[in-house]
């Protein structure tokens, strides 16, 4: 006779809610047809009101625990149990304790408070039992005498026996339903994946793994020191008015597509995307100092501007007559970053006067150039040939800016030079011998002295 079992579930796949009802009636059939069985007729009044308090408890104790939720609910079915428990020792005093009896609601007692309280639950109840037996003596004296009639075995055994049948199913149901609840909580759990995964792809990497770990610390506003990397693609203006939509999203996605791959084999950490233009920064969460940040950013331009010759063969096989080329700017200081904006919609960026710098820096590019300032030069010139270009006047800016061009990694020029490039009017040529295959090299050989002959039978001719 206990109420604590929970009847009922998620919404959708509930267990019925008659379940304590229909067990607790069991047991209360089973005890007034075991006390019935085991004593003279007509019946003392204290045990024909035990009689009437066993077969009404469980009615009044359903209809009003239903109406009861959350702790409430809890607490209320925790004493419901222990007055069961209470009830049952009363019952098994007036039968004067009959061996069969005892040793069956005994048992049910342990079997309901272990598995729907545990330890707590089971010394309560047993403590209930306990006092139910001492009250007892002060209305009705027992016999004690420790046998069984076949009647009293048999009503009590039936009765019994039928409640851990319910149980038993019950339990059943229960574990069936919560298999059900695990399917479906793992089903929800991948879609969640996927989306998150969705989601992921459309914030910076700071706000992602803020948001994922739940602490919004990270977000706020700080001054931090940062590379800021600007590029664009020179005359994509003009181009889509030229194209169609179809086309122009293709190659458009195309170029951002391979420009983010290589961000991310280098660290950085994408903060927008404008159009055909791409803002970048280095330094915002596994720094590893100004230099190696900076180092990082460079050698993600040089890689951009080596891919962008792949592209343009690409693209000339698509139509495109005049190649695409990107130009970009980079500079290196003190930013602000965190999240701007209103209540209801922020963003997660940098602003700050270096900031603007880079951008200018990316406008004032030729296209296929890159430019640098003098702080992120200073932090790469041991590692990376630039060319200074002198002073430029920068807008939004009130003196000259020292720029520098970047042509490469030192290691990569002089007498272990792996990489060529020459461009002039109807001739482009990109020769990269880190990328070049083995059983590729006697082909791009024949292919060059092929195009040379050519041209030198033009000019002779």
């Amino acid at each position: 006779m206990d109420s604590e079992l929970p009847n009922s579930t998620t919404q959708g796949d509930e267990l019925p809610p008659y379940n304590y009802y229909f067990r607790a009636l069991l047991v209360s059939v089973a005890g007034v047809g075991t006390l019935a069985s085991s004593l003279t007729w007509p019946l003392q009044p204290p045990v024909a009101l035990l009689m009437i308090i066993l077969l009404a408890f469980p009615h009044i104790s359903y209809h009003y625990t239903r109406r009861q939720q959350g702790a409430k609910a809890k607490r209320l079915t925790a004493w419901l149990g222990y007055i069961d428990a209470a009830l049952i020792g009363t019952l098994l005093s007036f039968t004067n304790f009959s061996t069969l009896p005892c040793i069956l609601f005994l048992t049910a007692i342990q079997f309901n408070a272990l598995i729907n309280g545990g330890m707590n639950k089971w010394s309560g109840d047993n403590i209930a039992f306990a006092c139910g037996v001492f009250l007892s003596f002060f209305i009705y004296d027992p016999h004690w005498v420790f046998s069984s009639t076949l009647e009293i075995t048999s009503v009590s055994l039936i009765g019994i026996s039928t409640y851990y049948c319910v149980c038993a199913l019950y339990v059943y149901k229960l574990i069936d339903n919560l298999k059900h609840r695990v399917a479906l909580l793992n089903t929800k759990q991948q879609v969640y994946r996927l989306r998150a995964y969705k989601l992921s792809r459309y914030l910076p990497p700071p706000v992602w793994k803020a948001v994922n770990s739940d602490d919004d610390k990270d977000l706020k506003t700080s001054r931090k020191s940062l590379t800021i990397f600007f590029s664009d693609i020179k005359g994509f203006s003009k181009l889509s008015e030229e194209l169609e939509a179809e086309t122009l999203t293709d190659i458009l996605n195309t170029y951002l597509t391979e420009m983010a791959k290589i961000s991310t084999q280098f660290g950085g950490s994408i903060d927008k995307f404008i159009g055909d233009g791409i803002m970048i920064t280095y330094g915002d969460g596994n720094s590893k100092g100004m230099k190696h940040d900076a180092l990082n950013c460079l050698s993600m331009a040089i890689a951009m501007k080596k891919k962008m010759k792949i592209l343009q063969h690409q693209w000339f096989n698509q139509g495109i007559k005049n190649p695409l080329q990107i130009r970009m700017g980079i500079n290196t200081g003190y930013c602000t970053v965190g999240t701007f904006g209103t209540a209801h919609h922020l963003d997660y960026t940098v602003l700050g006067t270096h900031v603007n710098l880079a951008n200018r820096l990316e406008s004032a590019a030729e296209p296929g150039e890159i430019l640098i300032s003098y702080e992120t030069w200073s932090l790469v010139k041991d590692v990376i040939l630039c060319r200074d270009k002198g002073d430029i006047s920068v807008k939004g800016f009130s003196h000259p800016v020292r720029v520098y061009q970047v042509v490469d990694f030192r290691k990569n020029l002089g007498r272990d030079q792996n990489y060529y490039e020459e461009n002039h009017e109807g001739f482009s040529m990109h020769l990269d011998l880190e990328k070049v295959r083995n059983y590729d090299k006697e082909k791009v050989i024949e292919s060059l002295e092929s195009a040379a002959n050519r041209l030198r039978e033009k000019v002779i001719g």
